[in-house]
């Protein structure tokens, strides 16, 4: 690779990055105003008037507990949606066809989106941090783990809001994975609970979740508490990284849904 060529390279994908974190600032009124009301919402309502009838959880009080979930609910929701809606928008209006023709490499393109919508999801969590310290006691067991896990959730989420953005046709399709899929993924991912109150079946149902293996790792990187093996746990999310990147090239490579 020459210096030219990585440098050309280093412009486009830092021009996409800028692109896409622009596009969220400038409408920071519709896209990190509503996730923090949302998640304080939850902190009110599962935490205080909820939370005080259940007791404790792990340990620590159903308000710190269900902390952690809640924040990575926040950074995979904003993640996933940043994307979609962006290549969805730019694939709807045509535009996507001239950074496919261009000389951009299809992995900087794949890279710049998913850095931009990682960047949302990274942003929204860390607002969403400052408003859990209004409400509980703010842990941090393990501040490497806890960012490590924060890290590959986002992108694995922006992976996947670009992989459905790929498939999807009009703008309704782009809505039935995070309504129908992403939703209850995350409802039955242990952030409202912890799985070993969960009967055997069930339980074992809940391993086929890949949320309940972030949130999981994630409450350890807060709390120090956690239902699984923690390195097992980020084995598996650097699987899902590997995999849904391998495919969404492939996608890109194939000009599947982007050239018809």
């Amino acid at each position: 690779m020459s210096g030219v060529s990585a440098h050309y390279k280093w412009i486009a994908f830092s021009t996409l990055v800028r692109k896409e974190v622009r596009r969220f600032m400038r409408l920071w009124i519709q896209t990190l105003v509503p996730p923090v009301i949302t998640i304080s919402l939850y902190f009110l309502i599962f935490g205080n008037l909820i939370g005080s009838r259940i007791g404790e959880m792990g340990g620590y009080s159903y308000m710190d507990f269900i902390v952690p979930g809640l924040i990575l609910m926040s950074v995979i929701n904003n993640a996933y949606a940043n994307v979609v809606s962006s290549f969805f928008s730019q694939k709807f209006q045509r535009n996507i066809e001239e950074l496919l023709v261009s000389p951009v490499p299809n992995y900087i393109i794949l890279f710049g989106f998913v850095i931009g919508g990682s960047t949302r999801g990274l942003i929204v969590g860390l607002v969403a941090g400052i408003v859990a310290m209004s409400f509980s006691g703010f842990y941090m067991h393990n501040f490497f783990i806890a960012l490590t896990v924060v890290l590959l959730s986002s992108v694995v989420f922006a992976l996947g809001g670009l992989i459905n953005a790929i498939y999807a046709n009009k703008f309704d399709d782009v809505t039935i994975i995070p309504t129908f899929v992403l939703t209850p993924l995350i409802y039955l991912g242990g952030v409202f609970y912890s799985t070993d109150l969960l009967p055997e079946f069930w339980r074992i149902v809940s391993l086929l979740n890949p949320i309940f293996y972030m949130v999981d790792a994630f409450r350890f990187g807060i709390l120090g508490i956690s239902d699984v093996n923690v390195v097992y746990a980020i084995f598996i999310l650097l699987i899902f990284v590997v995999v849904l990147f391998s495919f969404a090239l492939f996608l890109l490579h194939r000009g599947k849904g982007l050239r018809d």
